[in-house]
């Protein structure tokens, strides 16, 4: 058995868990707006991260497992709004650099991403008041509660993506202007490097990858160094809170017998593209990145468009078991991934773009699916979800829209908006 068979089994294991271990608590709230993660908000985050992720950002379940057993050993891990941190105050956004593929296998150490956390503020000179998310997606929405379970320290609730993207230019710290020195990278030897000066974003991406790639293919990434008037600008609020949701929903929809994959829909007002079974996948790790396709065959008319939010299917029928409304009756989707999930085509027609989010989860479950974890044979379901406000202007499509991939297409929004906070944004 591979290991990507393996870590697949152990991430649908890890959601068998008793039903009275997800009935939800207002206890853990600290204020109107801050909250204590509990062991149950551990799942719901890990799982609705991972939809966040668009196929990247790692796979959550070691990383759960790292976070519950601090929990278990009395850590207390602090979310708190962007507006709660003093415009002075000094933090960094944490996570891990690396292809999804390499994390399977190469295990990191507990202390890999503290010690990047401790490298930057050293270089700063000046003590931490609060940690940042690099990137909600995947396993990197628990990179920081790791790190703020061994520090004491507070994490912000939202990051610079709102799911994941494969490079550091991709985000709206980089997009708006934050520096991107000094960065720390740390391997799960304890080698640690701290990169002082740098040119600009793309530089960051180009120098951090080479060290990443030298350190094995992964390593815990500490970049931008943040005061909290930065955080109040940039960051995409409110995004721990929006994977709880998404998370919950699917878990909540287990405990009440309904079906996940609608529940999902309901809570993030996506549209459901397609449904059908993998039948081929291209992929490789070249450059530091997971490249590749996923093609789907319909099993039956499963191509549906999305249900709207809000409304509820008629008894005993599911977005996955009929065709709904507005279906084009498609049977094959590719879909094109560097780490995430980048472009998707139903019969060759283009449905969905980078920044827009392409989900895949299973089809039954509503567990995401990585793009590590794909194989022949997969049911799957593949899910839209409409991009934060901050990634469709014209300076952030520059970045991370599909010419930024090489891709000879422009940004074709989905008629689907942002499930989590809406920000005044200007273009």
């Amino acid at each position: 058995m591979s290991w990507a068979t393996a870590c697949a089994r152990c991430w649908t294991r890890a959601w068998a868990v008793p039903a009275a271990r997800h009935r939800w608590s207002q206890e853990t709230e600290v204020g109107p707006v801050e909250w204590l993660v509990t062991e149950a908000d551990v799942d719901a985050i890990a799982l609705g991260a991972g939809v966040l992720g668009t196929g990247g950002g790692g796979n959550p379940y070691l990383g759960r497992l790292h976070l519950l057993q601090h929990l278990r050993l009395g850590a207390a891990v602090r979310i708190i709004p962007a507006d709660a941190v003093d415009d002075d105050a000094l933090g960094c956004a944490v996570g891990g650099m690396g292809a999804p593929t390499v994390g399977i296998e190469k295990l990191p150490t507990k202390h890999q991403m503290v010690g990047a956390v401790r490298a930057l503020e050293a270089h700063a000179g000046r003590p931490f008041s609060f940690l940042a998310c690099g990137e909600i997606g995947g396993a990197n929405s628990l990179q920081p509660l790791i790190a703020a379970a061994q520090t004491g320290l507070p994490v912000v609730d939202g990051d610079p993506m709102g799911r994941a993207f494969p490079e550091l230019q991709m985000d709206t710290f980089m997009i708006g202007g934050v520096s991107p020195a000094p960065l720390s990278l740390r391997d799960a030897h304890g080698n640690t490097v701290v990169v002082t000066e740098l040119v600009d974003a793309f530089w960051a991406e180009r120098i951090g990858r080479a060290i990443t790639i030298a350190m094995g293919g992964s390593a815990a990434l500490g970049l931008p160094l943040l005061t909290g008037a930065q955080v109040k600008q940039h960051i995409i609020r409110g995004t721990y809170t929006l994977a709880r949701r998404l998370g919950r929903a699917v878990l909540e929809a287990d405990r009440r017998g309904l079906h996940p994959v609608e529940s999902l829909l309901r809570e993030s007002g996506g549209l459901l593209l397609f449904v059908g079974k993998v039948v081929d996948v291209d992929r490789r790790t070249t450059g530091g990145f997971a490249r590749g396709s996923l093609r789907l065959e319909a099993v039956s008319h499963d191509l549906a468009g999305a249900p709207a939010a809000g409304t509820r299917q008629p008894a005993g029928e599911s977005p996955v078991s009929r065709a709904h409304e507005g279906s084009t009756g498609g049977r094959q989707c590719e879909i094109e991934f560097q780490n995430e999930f980048l472009i998707a085509r139903v019969d060759g027609r283009v449905v969905a773009t980078t920044p827009d989010l392409i989900c895949i989860v299973d089809a039954e479950t509503a567990r995401p699916v990585g793009t590590e974890m794909l194989r022949y044979g997969l049911r799957l379901a593949v899910i839209g979800i409409g991009a934060p406000p901050q990634l469709k202007t014209p300076r952030a499509l520059a970045v991370v829209g599909p010419r930024a991939f090489g891709y000879d297409l422009d940004f074709q929004p989905l008629a689907a908006a942002w499930p989590g906070t809406q920000p005044e944004v200007a273009g």
